[in-house]
């Protein structure tokens, strides 16, 4: 029996060109998939009153690491090379498998509450054998639509980020990938999380670059960002080495030099911009036209909720202030006025969610609201103090919704949002991801009192 659900009478940004913006449109579902989206729709379906709603795709982060949940702002001061020591070096080699599962639970759920759909999990938290399956566990009982990278341990600052000679272990990889992954065609797929030049040395770079094109899984690297990588030349060690590719995603890329942006056009690799972490912590101005103007479509993402927020409004907002700032501030010095390609909300809009699920390889399935792709759908109230009066629905979504205003979000078809309130068990993610808090503080206040005994 087929399985409907009609949203209807809601004010629909589809995203899609052939689709358009509907101030009043119906959009409905079949058996997980978008059956049609137009003004008025008649179908024996499940209703859901979309009136006073502004409704969207779902968003698409492109670079989380979602294990990092129980140490929410543990480092809201910090810079990039804090970072790596005040949590990649302290908390992250005392992780089980167990604090893992309640960081990935907790944390897409977080996701799915603040209306992002689909999410590139950036798990570079491998310490154990165990750690892979507790991680992927968290994602599939959250219900979001997911990429799994598989990334090193963290067990040692100094062995796996400074000239690394230890590669992510190929035959868990291959364990991995056979065992939870056999096909690419489900709601969690995987992929490849890898350290890249500078951080590990040229032997490791093509080991793992030749062990995800080995298993058909796409690539994800962070790039061009703060006072050690952005020197590191990375892309252009990577075309040294002969692995650029069409199946890598940079994260960052903040000091990407003339020859590097060229680089990655040219081969056909896609861009991940984290622009709140990137400002704060001192990664660099985030790329996001620099990315546009070498023919590439950016990408939006959150990076680490230890120092950020983890919704994609901050981001849409961080990257559209911080790009026009800087444009204007040029202009100013020029004495001219700023120009017609400046970024705009309409833009912004397009590049978290179309662009994302582009970046994340799911653009086929995800990302705008068409019929024939999976109906990863949220829907924002306009009638909140917040929004309302709408005069334009982009704008209002991009520059004035918050995640108190996400109604109702599907996955694949599936309602895990509904009048505001998640239908997930929160309270028991809740209570893990506070338990693992207690468990890391008290096991890191005993390394501390070892250290110094």
């Amino acid at each position: 029996m087929t399985d409907r659900t009609l949203l209807r009478a809601g004010h629909v940004l589809s995203m899609d060109p052939a689709v358009g913006d509907l101030p009043r449109g119906d959009v409905l579902v079949e058996d997980g998939k978008i059956a049609a989206v137009r003004p008025e729709i008649s179908a024996d379906a499940e209703v859901l009153d979309m009136t006073g709603r502004i409704v969207i795709p779902g968003f698409v982060d492109t670079h989380r690491h979602t294990w990092e949940a129980p140490i929410r702002g543990v480092a809201p001061d910090a810079t990039l090379d804090d970072y790596f020591v005040d949590v990649l070096d302290s908390f992250a080699p005392l992780y089980t498998p167990e604090d893992v599962y309640a960081g990935n639970l907790a944390g897409a759920l977080e996701c799915l509450n603040a209306g992002i759909t689909t999410l590139v999990d950036w798990s570079h938290i491998n310490n154990t054998p165990e750690h892979p399956g507790a991680a992927i566990q968290g994602l599939k009982e959250s219900g979001i639509r997911a990429q799994y990278a598989y990334g090193s341990a963290n067990t040692s600052l100094a062995e796996y980020w400074s000239e690394s000679k230890i590669a992510i272990p190929a035959d868990d990889v291959r364990r991995i990938r056979s065992t939870y992954f056999a096909s690419d065609d489900g709601l969690l797929t995987m992929g490849l999380a890898t350290r890249g030049p500078g951080f590990c040395v040229d032997g490791v770079v093509a080991a793992e670059w030749a062990l995800a094109r080995e298993l058909g899984i796409p690539i994800t690297v962070h790039v061009a960002m703060g006072r050690l990588a952005g020197r590191f030349g990375m892309v252009k060690q990577l075309h040294g080495l002969g692995l650029l590719g069409p199946d890598t995603t940079y994260v960052h890329c903040c000091y990407f030099s003339e020859e590097e942006w060229r680089m990655v056009a040219d081969s056909g690799g896609t861009v991940s911009v984290a622009p709140q972490v990137e400002l704060q912590m001192g990664h660099g101005w985030p790329p996001v036209m620099l990315a546009i103007e070498h023919g590439l479509r950016p990408s939006l993402s959150i990076d680490v909720v230890t120092t950020v927020p983890g919704d994609m409004f901050t981001q849409i907002r961080a990257a559209f202030g911080a790009e026009r700032a800087r444009v204007n501030a040029d202009c100013w010095q020029a004495n001219m006025p700023a120009p017609s390609t400046m970024l705009t909300a309409r833009r912004m809009l397009e590049i978290a969610t179309l662009n994302g699920a582009h970046v994340a390889g799911l653009e086929d399935r995800t990302g705008s609201l068409t019929p024939g792709k999976r109906a990863d759908i949220v829907a924002i109230d306009a009638t909140a103090p917040n929004v309302a009066p709408v005069h334009d629905a982009t704008a209002a979504v991009t520059l004035c919704a918050d995640v108190s205003n996400v109604d109702t979000v599907l996955v694949d078809g599936v309602i895990h949002k509904r009048d505001g309130r998640l239908l997930a068990d929160t309270g028991r993610a809740r209570r893990l991801v506070e338990e693992s808090r207690d468990r890391l503080l008290a096991a890191k206040e005993a390394k501390r009192e070892r250290a110094t005994a």
